[in-house]
């Protein structure tokens, strides 16, 4: 198979490490910030995104304040497995809610290789819903960070992405033009509008 029996020199125990949220709330900051101390550190990272993201970029991770790294986009969660190199020390996964259900196991496998895996991704859909993978991932983690945005409203914290436009499909790329940060109780109030 590839690496499974081949850890790095510098390898120490593996580990799960997520960072969650709503929209606007800084979590691919956060995530980009990460990487670029473990490469400071002299650490290889690798880096991953689902390929249905490509409002900013086909292939690079980049925030919305337009920090980007370099990243690799795949089809699905097992795919990550088959490109991940034999030295990786530090995987990174954006936007992970997009993956599919094997993102957990991937994440297991690589953080038993003695990989420090780093996801980021919506915790909650524009229902309010846990989305895709997230709260499996959380409940595997040895680290969560829940980050929040500021409510477009009421200036109170936001952990709600509220969309904007009249469209029902669960997954709908989109920016400022589509969604807002909404706290619990602006998001109450409009979707009770609906």
């Amino acid at each position: 198979m590839f690496l499974e029996n081949k850890p790095s020199q510098r390898r120490s125990k593996g580990s799960v490490e997520v960072i969650c949220g709503s929209m606007f709330s800084g979590k691919t900051e956060e995530l980009i910030r990460r990487l670029k101390r473990a490469r400071i550190a002299k650490q290889k990272i690798e880096v991953f995104k689902p390929q249905i993201d490509k409002r900013y970029d086909e292939q690079n991770v980049v925030s919305h304040d337009e920090n980007a790294i370099q990243s690799t986009a795949v089809e699905s969660a097992t795919q990550i497995l088959l490109m991940v190199s034999e030295d990786v020390e530090v995987v990174g996964i954006d936007e992970a809610q997009f993956f599919d259900s094997q993102l957990s196991t991937v994440c297991n496998t690589l953080a038993k290789m003695g990989i420090r895996v780093i996801i980021a991704g919506l915790d909650m859909d524009f229902q309010g819903n846990p989305f895709g993978p997230m709260p499996e991932l959380m409940s595997i983690s040895e680290y969560v960070t829940k980050v929040h945005a500021i409510c477009a409203q009421c200036g109170d914290l936001a952990q709600f992405s509220h969309r904007t436009v009249l469209d029902k499909s669960l997954v709908m790329l989109g920016e400022k033009d589509s969604y807002e940060p909404l706290c619990r109780n602006c998001f109450n109030k409009e979707n009770t509008k609906a």
